[in-house]
């Protein structure tokens, strides 16, 4: 556990808890600047490097290939265009998921079909899938959510009985492991998130797993607006000036500054996930024995936690969250779920009974990489004060 350095400051002598706050110190602004000095701004040898840290760090299969885009968005809508899905094809999802699953989903033109989740996990559950496929299912897009983990056995299953290909979301467990094998390792594609808020940042930045020989050469060009210029040789901070386009392509490179960002965060991942651990823990333990609330379960060896989500049992959520405001503690919901929105609220749909449950109930506390344990202490004893 952290030292604890407790004192009584009054909220109003606080500065307000935030729910994300990333962790940039000199080794990130250091490498910043040096790759803004060295002046190639765009896809270059830090890529690589980010690339190659991620699948060492990984371990990710020598069948596989790590691709590096801009934001988890990309990397979602990229892997949906390389499975070739079009107008008229379903993706099934869980509606308790983040709106980026459902918008990448759409502007292939495709529809999701929402599922309802586990109330243990709040993962996509696996007893519902099946009900939920047609002629029209293209894929099945599951998302691990917090310190939780998809049941990816059981997928991996329904995956092979229908010939259906699984989209891995694991934007919320980077450098977790499932069953002793690291993320990335697990079905056809996985996707990485590395936006401002998560575990891992390059301030925007996002990276697709998937097979090496079928998919990394279209990956490689499709990032790069469809141009087919060799990478290995951008690699190395050059350009090629002749290519090709075969395909539709978007400008979902990452950039230079931000890979170099994000290799300095991925040498310090072991510190990044000791410490949410001991946060995760610490929060566990103080609110345990607190009657009107559930803490997530607390199976999280092996695991880099990315939130700390509770669930409040009372009905007073609402009431809780400004309580906390109003003592410098900012909060979150993760997430509306999609099936409410105007836009999506008439996919296709089985009983949600869960999500709708859920979505009332959960609340996000502060939580990041160095939290202070003083300020977790001082947010369960404000949560024990709430009357």
């Amino acid at each position: 556990m952290l030292k604890k350095l407790y004192n009584s400051k009054s909220s109003k002598q606080r500065n307000m808890i935030p729910v994300f706050k990333p962790l940039i110190q000199s080794s990130e602004i250091n490498a910043a600047s040096k790759s803004l000095k060295e002046g190639w701004l765009g896809m270059g040898k830090y890529v690589k490097d980010f690339e190659k840290q991620i699948e060492k760090l990984c371990k990710i299969e020598k069948s596989k290939s790590v691709v590096a885009v801009s934001t988890g968005h990309a990397a979602l809508h990229l892997s949906l265009k390389l499975l070739k899905i079009k107008k008229g094809d379903e993706v099934i999802t869980p509606s308790f998921n983040n709106t980026a699953d459902f918008q990448a989903i759409k502007a292939c033109g495709a529809n999701p079909v929402f599922v309802d989740i586990e109330e243990k996990t709040f993962c996509i559950d696996v007893n519902k899938i099946e009900n939920s496929i047609t002629k029209k299912t293209k894929c099945i897009i599951a998302m691990d959510y917090g310190s939780s983990l998809c049941n990816h056995k059981y997928l991996k299953e329904i995956s092979c009985k229908y010939d259906i290909p699984i989209i891995h979301d694991a934007a919320h467990s980077f450098a977790s492991q499932y069953e002793k094998s690291f993320i990335g390792n697990q079905h056809q594609f996985t996707i990485f998130s590395f936006d401002p808020v998560k575990s891992i940042t390059c301030i925007d930045g996002g990276a697709i797993i998937l097979n090496k020989k079928e998919y990394e050469n279209k990956a490689q060009a499709m990032r790069l607006i469809g141009m087919n210029q060799s990478a290995q040789l951008m690699y190395t901070n050059n350009r090629a000036w002749t290519y090709d386009v075969l395909d539709i392509g978007y400008r979902y490179h990452l950039s230079n500054i931000h890979a170099a960002i994000g290799l300095e965060q991925l040498k310090k991942i072991e510190l990044i996930k000791k410490t949410r651990q001991d946060s995760f823990l610490q929060y566990n333990l103080g609110l345990k024995n607190i009657s009107w609330l559930s803490t997530p379960e607390e199976n999280i060896k092996n695991k880099c936690p990315f939130i700390y989500t509770i669930r409040v049992l009372n009905g007073r959520r609402n009431e809780l969250r400004t309580y906390l405001s109003n003592l410098a503690i900012d909060t979150g919901i993760h997430w509306q779920p999609g099936h409410k929105f105007k836009y999506f609220q008439n996919e296709r749909k089985h009983n949600l009974q869960i999500t709708e449950k859920i979505s009332e109930q959960i609340l996000t506390l502060p939580f990041h990489t160095y939290m202070e344990a003083e300020d977790i202490d001082y947010i369960i004893k404000c949560i024990k004060e709430f009357r």
